[in-house]
């Protein structure tokens, strides 16, 4: 499945170019922003300092770039600084146009994935990111969603009247990358056994549970089902179902996560936001935020306040389910490890589904511990078999 998602490499003095054609405008400034600094450049292009000077010395060469010495608004001492030429501005102009035809991948409002132009892809995110940001995102990252608060605020029309405020405010995009609902499957056949085993581990309060089988053995369908039936018992419960895909990465599922908890830009009283890079190749702070979100969903009286206008009040306790975590068990080692250690002091319930078992916890944690049950899918027994053909209908879809 990665293998359709378009490949997108930037070089890097293209980088440099799209990015000091974007801030042109501070072109012969007394006073100018970071932006055209070393550090600056280096952040936005997703490049060491070091390779940034190598850079620029190869476009002054080309005479694209010229290069002065001046003071930066919030600095005490004056910076070096790059700024276009006239010849510069052509090519950045026409490296502009050109990379702009890129495609990428992005998960629009419906959590529908589309391919489009990358100068198409800021109108179909309703953000106002620049193309460098977007071809950055796209590289590094494999698919951008619309709803990333890394993005800033919904773009609106201006037929709407009112303007929301903050990005996330509940549910925005909720759909883009998870559910809140388990998905629609197949019917279940047999599978009693497994199903106790669920509920007992539910009713147990045990922070984690894991279920692992072959592909195609029935774990996504098995958990949905019984899902589904708990629901009916548990209408309180907060779910957040999340497809892991072979392109997501840690920083994608923890910023999906935020979505969830509630966490946007006018409420985030652990200053969770701070904890993700809004650059892009930019490395979330694993441990910082396992330390906020720990503090945010203990804090009773802040839950209660952020959710006290929806219907049911807040919730419980949420329930995590991480499907398919086997495409970025190796991504997100340090995200999933920090997961189930919040999920031992937290309202919050971890299960994964998986085709091995993650390693992301020892042996003690299974059967000395007690914070970890697996259940291990096998096929369908023969009295299981034989009780279905025996019901069967040559008219059923399954």
């Amino acid at each position: 499945m990665s293998a359709g998602i378009p490949k997108v490499n930037i070089a890097v003095q293209d980088r440099v170019l799209l990015h000091l054609f974007e801030n042109d405008e501070q072109a012969d400034r007394y006073l100018a922003e970071v932006a055209l600094t070393r550090p600056g450049i280096a952040e936005s292009c997703a490049l060491h300092p070091p390779n940034v000077s190598r850079t620029m010395r190869d476009l002054l060469k080309k005479q694209y770039v010229s290069e002065h010495t001046r003071n930066i608004r919030g600095e005490e001492r004056r910076q070096k600084t790059w700024q276009l030429t006239d010849e510069g501005r052509t090519e950045a102009l026409h490296k502009h146009k050109s990379l702009g035809k890129n495609k990428v991948v992005l998960r629009d409002e419906g959590g529908e994935l589309l391919e489009v132009e990358a100068l198409e892809a800021a109108e179909r995110l309703a953000t106002d990111i620049s193309l460098l940001q977007i071809l950055m995102h796209a590289q590094h990252e494999g698919v951008l969603t619309y709803g990333d608060i890394r993005f800033g605020k919904i773009k609106h029309s201006k037929q709407e009247e009112i303007a929301p405020p903050g990005r996330l405010t509940a549910l925005t995009g909720v759909h883009s990358t998870y559910n809140n609902q388990p998905p629609n499957t197949r019917p279940v056949h047999g599978r009693k056994e497994q199903i106790d085993d669920l509920k007992s581990w539910f009713s147990s309060r045990k922070p984690c549970a894991v279920v692992h089988g072959i592909a195609g053995i029935g774990k996504s369908t098995l958990v949905a089902h019984w899902l589904k039936q708990n629901l009916e018992i548990n209408p309180g419960l907060s779910i957040c179902w999340y497809p892991c895909q072979p392109w997501d990465r840690a920083l994608g599922i923890a910023t999906s996560l935020l979505h969830r908890f509630g966490i946007d830009e006018s409420h985030d009283p652990y200053n969770l936001i701070e904890t993700l890079p809004l650059q892009p190749a930019g490395k979330i702070d694993v441990d910082n935020w396992r330390r906020r979100l720990t503090a945010y969903l203990t804090d009773a009286d802040t839950i209660r306040e952020r959710f006290k206008d929806d219907s049911g009040g807040p919730p419980p306790y949420w329930l995590i389910i991480l499907d398919d975590v086997h495409h970025i068990e190796s991504e997100a080692k340090d995200l999933l490890g920090a997961l189930l250690q919040i999920s031992t002091k937290t309202p919050l319930r971890l299960l994964l589904i998986s085709r091995t078992k993650p390693t992301i916890y020892d042996r003690r944690d299974v059967h000395t511990r007690g914070i970890v049950t697996e259940l291990s899918l096998q096929g369908l027994t023969k009295p299981e078999i034989k009780n279905w053909l025996k019901n069967f209908d040559s008219g059923d879809k399954y």
